[in-house]
């Protein structure tokens, strides 16, 4: 390496535009860690100066022979060679890149190996991709090989990650090749390190994807019974989307369905970890696309039910959660069955009575789960059945006492009202919206908000007007103590006027924010009062902006006692500047604004924007 550190003196001495170049070569041996970690972040700076073949002869096995202790610089390093093919001369010298990269396969350090794994599989398909094959089979395979068979548990994790790009670069004629590494896999699923078989339970769908069908069932289907049946359940719930992957892979008239993959569902679905549980309950729509219409209604709806009231809290959120995507799951499976629409309709029945259970169940949080999105069932089963069933759930729900029931199952209003209207509804929304509108907590009323916008489209604007309680609630919010919350308020009259027009707004909004300005002692209230001019005016008449708004711009805020409301209102008159006139604006706003930014006694934070908005406006001319 002295040849190196010589080499790079003679870079300083031969061209001083160079001389950068070589303080960066010098910091990666520095004992600053911080110098080194910048020095690694412009590897690609340092490579252009060296060129192809010094980077290839000198500046990698620096690297490698010096390699850092200190995490943050490896992954640094890990995440630059993905990126160093051109580097080193294009795809047909890829391969001097991963004799650095395997070494970082096999450090302690968890994100460093993931950066250099997914470093790996990214230089492997760039040779892929320029014919590289043979080289592929001369180094990348052996480095696979080696991981796989490490004495450090910490290599063989990570070869789990590249046995997928290996095997689909293999040349279809070389047999005992891919022989050997589906070979190692197993060896892998056997290991004794939990973390391996981890690992290597996460990779199998991936793996399985790459490999011929008939492997998959005389080898990979052992391996993943093997991995289901595991000690560890971390290693256990991983079986669940595995599951999923390989039902899809597998024929559907396949022998290894009936004897494998659904008796393991059934027996994932009753694990006795909950964890297990939990993950079978989230990915039970992944499982139900893979096994198909027949088993779902057979096996996994009843493993569902089961779930729905598990003796844990969380699983019953999760299956909550998937509800109404597991009912829409079999309905579009049963699209092709002629036959069973009556078999769906007791899926749903089913679903219905154990989501009435859910609905009274002591955890809030598996309520709130279930008002997320039971009423998405509405499209399918039709007005008729919502208003039978889902209706009565719908108004239950809506008087719960946790404010977040009351928030999810209102936010699912627009599903119902798509399907029997609003007019059953709209009596009974309306206290609950105010009182989630007054909660104590304040995103519960900043989502309340959020809201608002839907409620309009379905209720119309007779509900909005300023002598109705909505109308009130939505002037209101622009005085709410939170910031946020006022900010969204604003925004929220911006769309109802887009909903309900210009006049709606004329009428029930430019009232209530003068109002809002004149009559606040709080000055925080007055600049939401401004803040709400500035946003509403390009949704308004011009007229309405010079005689409405300019006025008390010019008259009273840029001439108020608080300072921040001053250039707030600069601000504004800037902001609406384009909306009205040039005649109005030179006549009104400019001289009000060259009063501000002349009055040396005037705050500077006012005489700044009093000039910036001076200098805008005059731009627009």
């Amino acid at each position: 390496m002295s040849n190196f550190h010589s080499n790079t003196l003679q870079l300083e001495e031969d061209n001083g535009s160079l001389y950068p170049i070589a303080v960066l070569i010098d910091e990666l041996k520095n004992e600053d860690m911080q110098l080194r970690l910048n020095s690694i972040k412009r590897l690609g700076t340092i490579a252009t100066a060296l060129g192809p073949e010094r980077t290839r002869s000198e500046l990698l096995p620096f690297l490698n022979e010096n390699i850092d202790d200190e995490d943050e610089v490896l992954l640094a390093l890990a995440e630059q060679l993905g990126n160093f093919i051109d580097a080193v001369g294009g795809p047909k010298y890829a391969f001097c890149l991963l004799d650095l990269l395997e070494t970082l396969a096999a450090v302690e350090e968890t994100v460093v190996r993931e950066k250099a794994v997914e470093s790996l599989n990214k230089i492997v398909d760039f040779m892929a991709q320029a014919g590289q094959i043979d080289d592929i089979v001369k180094y990348f395979i052996p480095l696979v090989k080696r991981l796989a068979k490490g004495d450090w548990f910490t290599s063989r994790i990570s070869a789990t990650g590249l046995f997928h790009s290996a095997y689909k670069h293999i040349p279809g004629n070389n047999q005992v090749l891919k022989d050997e590494l589906r070979s190692l896999f197993k060896e892998l699923a056997q290991d004794e390190t939990p973390m391996v078989r981890r690992a290597l339970a996460s990779k199998l769908a991936k793996f399985a994807s790459v490999v011929e069908v008939k492997y998959v069932e005389q080898e990979l289907i052992p391996i993943f019974v093997r991995l289901a049946g595991d000690e560890q359940d971390s290693v256990r719930l991983l079986a669940v989307e595995n599951c999923a992957v390989l039902a899809k892979l597998v024929p559907i008239k396949s022998e290894v369905r009936e004897e494998y993959l659904i008796p393991i569902a059934r027996e994932l679905a009753a694990d006795k970890s909950w964890r297990v549980r939990f993950m079978f309950a989230d990915k039970i729509c992944e499982l139900a696309e893979g096994l198909g219409f027949e088993a779902t209604v057979k096996e996994l709806a009843p493993a569902f039910y089961k779930l729905m009231e598990d003796c844990e809290a969380e699983v019953r959120t999760a299956a909550a959660f998937k509800i109404a995507a597991f009912f829409e799951t079999i309905s579009r499976l049963d699209a092709n069955m002629t036959d069973s629409s009556s078999v769906v309709s007791q899926v749903f029945e089913k679903l219905y009575s154990y989501s009435r259970d859910l609905s009274l169940d002591d955890s809030p949080f598996v309520r709130s789960a279930l008002a997320s999105n039971i009423m998405s069932v509405a499209p399918i089963v039709g007005p008729e059945v919502t208003r039978d069933t889902l209706l009565r759930m719908f108004l239950k729900l809506l008087q719960d006492d946790f404010s977040e029931v009351r928030l999810n199952i209102i936010g699912s209003l627009e599903k119902v009202s798509q399907v029997i209207g609003i007019d059953k509804l709209a009596s009974d929304l309306l206290p609950s919206i105010v009182e989630l509108s007054e909660d104590r907590n304040w995103r519960i009323r900043y989502a309340a908000i959020e809201l608002t916008p839907t409620l309009a489209r379905q209720l119309g604007k007779s509900y909005f007007e300023s002598d109705k309680k909505l109308g009130m609630l939505c002037v209101e919010w622009l005085s709410d103590t939170v910031y946020s919350v006022r900010e969204l308020a604003i925004k929220n009259l911006v769309s109802l006027t887009d909903i309900f027009g210009q006049e709606w707004a004329m009428e029930h909004i430019v009232p209530a924010v003068i109002s809002l300005y004149k009559n606040s002692k709080n000055y925080l209230y007055r600049m939401t009062a401004l803040h709400a001019i500035s946003t509403l005016s390009s949704k308004l008449p011009q007229e309405v902006v010079e005689q409405v708004f300019l006025p008390l711009l010019v008259e009273q805020a840029c001439q108020d006692a608080v300072a921040n409301v001053r250039f707030v209102a600069a601000k504004t008159l800037q902001d609406i500047a384009r909306y009205i006139r040039k005649e109005t604006c030179n006549n009104f706003v400019i001289p009000c604004l060259e009063k501000l930014n002349n009055n040396v006694e005037e705050d500077s934070d006012v005489r700044y924007y009093a000039n910036k908005a001076l200098t805008t406006i005059r731009s627009l001319a």
